[in-house]
């Protein structure tokens, strides 16, 4: 049997904000932005290339307020995602280098946490 993720809940505190972030700042799909009422939004934003997307809203009551994710994902190439970031303005340190892979860290306005690894094959 196959166990496909493909949504990640984020806790968000301006979702409007998180929609300008994740839409604007890192240039990902933003899928589904829909308000049903006033109570309840929910948005569905997809990194390029990925079959897994997050979502935030309000009324969802997936993640508890206040809570923060720290997600990995997976990057070809670490100093290019470094560059597209900074060149995106996002605020991101440099490329970290280990053992097991190479590595650039951000943060979402809320907190939540990424780090991009290029994966790193022994030699």
């Amino acid at each position: 049997m196959d166990y496909k993720i493909e949504l990640i809940p984020l806790a968000v505190q301006d979702v409007d904000r998180s929609v300008e972030f994740y839409g604007n700042g890192l240039g990902w799909s933003v899928d589904h932005d829909r308000t049903v009422t006033p109570e309840l939004r929910f948005v569905q934003v997809t990194p390029p290339g990925s079959a897994c997307s997050i979502c935030f809203g309000l009324g969802l009551e997936m993640m508890p307020q206040g809570s923060s994710q720290y997600i990995q994902v997976v990057v070809a190439d670490a100093d290019a995602a470094l560059a597209e970031l900074r060149d995106r303005g996002i605020d991101c340190q440099g490329v970290d280098d280990q053992p097991w892979g190479r590595f650039v860290y951000f943060e979402d306005p809320d907190g939540n946490r990424w780090a991009l690894q290029q994966l790193v094959i022994p030699g």
